[in-house]
């Protein structure tokens, strides 16, 4: 069977089969799966080789950023440019919004670039389960885990972000906090938001402190005015809040702002704590209690990893990089 012959079962173009079939976009969702559907159940399979004598070699490594405005994945690919200038190979780098697929955007841009491998800055597993089968180059999750994917060419470096977020949460509770809202990400599209918040979860429930996240949780996108528009809206709520833990240490400034513009003072009105140890929160008034994680090891690791995947064949790893919770003079006892 042709793409022609498939075309003609399908009722739709060849060109809208061919981008169907190779992860392209401009190809409705309906259409995309009549197409691959009727593939499977038609036995059909892409000729690779005709593929791979259309590709020209390359040295390019594709760096994959889940989102636009997020201040750890800016320093995070200084970390890694550095890394990647030291050897012969060259970097593409791919920003996306956050809520984009970035397995989708990755399969687009292997079309265009023939990268040798892909770094990816933040993903959801969702994605990952659904599409990645169809990357056929080494890659690394950096940020967030891979360990329980079917995936013999993924690998992942991260902290433990379920684990970092608790004790964050037990830092906060034991300064004697009990009412703590908290601003994240998107759980939905972010396995990095969802396991900080389920870490709070853990927190509170071992505590037994009542926690509606109707009420005391909103999830914003990672930038500075998002975490002020968060704050602002959970002021306005009239919770009567001691702390506020967010996801991220944008967030947790934007708060920081937002509070002070509400005529309240950190930490003595209310006690602010973030996460990713940006180097800003220490040129903070107060200084940023943050969870810190190491950039140059998460890009150092990333790119090692990658590299011995592209070049021995190394199976995959799944690294786990050491966080420091770290208490600093934006949180009080009360």
């Amino acid at each position: 069977m042709t793409i022609k012959d498939l075309a003609a079962k399908t009722g739709y173009a060849v060109g809208t089969v061919s981008r169907a079939l190779n992860h392209q976009p401009n190809v409705s969702e309906k259409a995309r799966q009549a197409i691959l559907e009727a593939a499977r159940e038609s036995g059909f399979q892409l000729n690779q080789n005709a593929k791979q004598l259309k590709q020209v070699h390359s040295t390019n490594i594709l760096v994959v950023i889940k989102g636009t405005r997020n201040e750890l994945f800016a320093e995070l690919l200084e970390v890694i440019q550095a890394q990647v200038a030291a050897t012969r190979y060259s970097l593409v780098v791919d920003y996306m919004d956050e809520n984009e697929n970035e397995v989708h955007r990755a399969l687009q841009l292997i079309q265009e670039k023939k990268p040798l491998g892909i770094l990816f800055l933040g993903g959801n597993e969702k994605n990952f389960l659904e599409d990645f089968s169809s990357v056929d180059v080494p890659s690394v999750l950096v940020t967030s885990a891979a360990g329980n994917l079917p995936f013999a060419n993924l690998s992942s470096v991260c902290v433990d972000d379920r684990t970092a977020a608790r004790q964050a949460l037990e830092t906060l509770i034991a300064l004697g906090h009990r009412r703590i809202a908290l601003i994240g990400g998107m759980k939905e599209v972010s396995d990095i938001s969802r396991l900080r918040y389920e870490g709070c979860l853990d927190a509170f429930r071992a505590h037994e402190i009542p926690f509606d996240p109707e009420k005391d949780y909103l999830g914003v996108k990672y930038n500075y005015s998002f975490g002020y528009q968060a704050a602002m809206e959970l002021l306005d709520r009239g919770r009567d809040y001691t702390a506020i833990f967010a996801g991220a240490d944008v967030l947790a400034i934007g708060a920081i702002r937002a509070l002070r513009d509400r005529g309240l003072r950190v930490p003595e009105d209310v006690s602010v704590m973030g996460f990713d140890g940006l180097p800003l929160g220490d040129f903070l008034v107060p200084r940023l209690a943050t969870v810190v994680q190491s950039r140059q090891e998460l890009g150092k690791k990333s790119v090692e990893i990658l590299l011995a995947a592209i070049e021995q064949g190394e199976p995959p790893r799944h690294q786990a990089v050491a966080f420091t919770v770290l208490p600093r003079e934006s949180i009080k006892k009360l």
